[in-house]
């Protein structure tokens, strides 16, 4: 994952990533390496765009010194990567860790580091040991909670000397809908409107997955305070994806919608872990059936993050369904009786892209992060992931000089920009992604890279963006020069605590706006 990121100055000046497994890692039962359920899933025909699977992904696990060599190219001081779980534990709890997977895991630490890059690290993204799934269900059950305190506390023991900024879990809200409401990520459970599979409850199912993974979430915070974080002067958090909703009808009830659509999202993840409790306008409309923290659980689950991690892609209109008829599922609490929709009156709310429900709409950025940043009480955000994918119909020479991906990031900087001057705590900014990659069930045709990986010789070739990128992130550094030059002219002028930028780059893909802000730096990763 290739990310921009903001850091205050005490903080590291420039973070930078882009691997993450099953996207780029490949070597899938390499090195004592086991199953896990994307392995599994992958494998059976129809569950992959054109059967493709993550046996080789973008064989990252050979050629990550290779890829660690572009990244430090692109002048980027970070790398967000995650954790295999089933190469770190193959059997879970079931086993032993794997030798293997740790010596890789550090071989990419100290080599990162080496370089002068700073890893970030997500410890559970989507994949999981298939043996957990087989004994008992995975994130059904409450035993998942313990099987990943014990991948964490592996986590912190082997890496936590070198690693300063954690990700527990990423996207749980986007795990539980995909895999448990649309049924298109294992273990594939779904139920009409949503899906037709052989099995779930999609009324349920989520709201017991995204419990579990929650309170596993706090458990591994506790774990890490008590016993890692004062040797080892970390920070940890948890990412939550979320679009921006705007009213599909100027009337109350609509935009009431939209408040329930933010809620039932970003909210059913954050609000326990900042409040200790899941959003009151869940509560409203759900009382029975939706989890209830114990008031143990509570009292380590409130205030378990030291920042937000925020996955940000498009914005959708809402529309209510509790006085109006709704279709598509719209008219089910797991959907915040709302109906969202890129569509109105014919016109799309923004330029489509080539992700089902991507939509261009820069504006979202600004409002998504104002939102997230009012409601949390301003708790430090990174934004997490956020990249452009064309229309699947561009043709390769289109791929490569990849104009509205530039145009894309311009917009999307620029209202991040504008966000932070408005008061939001915005300590850095990922752009998803260093290279095209393994996208879950859309497999290699979804290209969000800034480089372009050939499937049958694995070349990376640099995209028009990745120039771009190079040097947006090059005049970033050299206005920093410059003003710190002007604040100190001789060696001999006392010492000023460092500026930090936001550098815009115009719609001209040659030319920067650097502007000044004085709450955080930018980084690519």
């Amino acid at each position: 994952m290739l990310k921009v990121l903001r850091l205050k100055a005490k903080m590291l000046e420039d973070l930078n990533s882009q691997i993450t497994f099953c996207l780029v890692e490949g070597g899938y039962l390499e090195d004592g390496k086991g199953l896990s359920n994307w392995d599994v899933f992958t494998h059976i025909p129809g569950n992959i765009k054109n059967n493709e699977n993550g046996d080789d992904a973008d064989d990252d696990y050979h050629l990550f010194l290779e890829d660690a060599e572009i990244a430090q190219s692109l002048g980027v001081n970070a790398y967000r990567f995650s954790i295999s779980w089933a190469r770190i534990l193959p059997r879970g709890s079931f086993g032993e860790v794997n030798p293997g997977g740790i010596k890789f895991y550090n071989k990419i630490i100290d080599n990162l580091l080496l370089r002068g890059i700073e890893p970030f690290l997500t410890i559970h993204h989507f994949d999981l040991p298939q043996e957990l799934e087989d004994r008992y269900g995975a994130w059904l059950s409450p035993l998942m909670q313990d099987d990943f305190l014990l991948l964490a506390e592996t986590c912190f023991k082997s890496f936590g000397d070198r690693v300063k900024y954690w990700t527990t879990i990423n996207e749980p809200n986007v795990f539980a809908e995909m895999s448990y409401v649309r049924g298109l990520y294992p273990p594939a459970h779904c139920s009409p409107p949503f899906g037709n599979c052989s099995v779930g409850n999609a009324d349920i199912e989520p709201l017991i997955v995204v419990h579990n993974m929650l309170l596993a979430h706090g458990k591994a915070v506790k774990l890490y305070r008590e016993r890692f974080q004062s040797k080892q002067g970390g920070s940890i958090g948890l990412v939550v994806q979320s679009h921006m909703y705007e009213p599909l009808r100027d009337v109350e009830s609509d935009r009431q919608a939209v408040n329930r659509a933010l809620a039932f999202t970003g909210g059913w993840v954050l609000d326990p872990l900042v409040f200790g409790d899941y959003p009151p306008e869940m509560r409203q409309y759900h009382w029975s059936e939706l989890p209830r923290f114990s008031s143990e659980e509570t009292e380590y689950m409130k205030g378990s993050i030291d920042f937000i991690g925020l996955n940000h892609y498009s914005t959708l209109y809402a529309k209510d369904c509790i006085h109006s008829p709704c279709v598509l599922g719209g008219d089910h609490f797991i959907r915040g009786f709302t109906f969202t929709t890129g569509e109105r009156d014919g016109t799309l709310i923004g330029e489509p892209t080539g992700v089902e429900r991507f939509y261009v709409v820069p504006r979202g950025m600004e409002k998504i992060v104002d939102h997230v940043s009012k409601r949390y009480n301003n708790m430090p955000i990174y934004v997490t992931e956020n990249g452009y994918c064309p229309p699947l119909t561009e043709a390769a020479p289109n791929l490569l000089h990849d104009v509205n991906r530039v145009h894309f990031y311009n917009g999307y900087l620029a209202a991040l920009a504008r966000a932070i001057r408005k008061g939001a705590d915005v300590r850095g900014y990922f752009a998803w992604s260093l290279m095209d990659n393994f996208e879950w069930a859309g497999g290699y045709s979804s290209t969000f890279g800034l480089y372009y990986v050939d499937r049958l010789t694995m070349n990376r070739t640099p995209k028009l963006s990745a120039k771009w990128f190079q040097h947006f992130l090059a005049n970033r550094s050299s206005a920093r020069f410059n003003r710190q030059r002007s604040v100190n002219p001789t060696p001999k002028s006392r010492r000023v605590r460092k500026s930090k930028y936001i550098v815009i780059a115009t719609t001209n893909a040659n030319a920067t706006d650097v502007r000044r802000n004085d709450n955080v730096s930018l980084l690519l990763y």
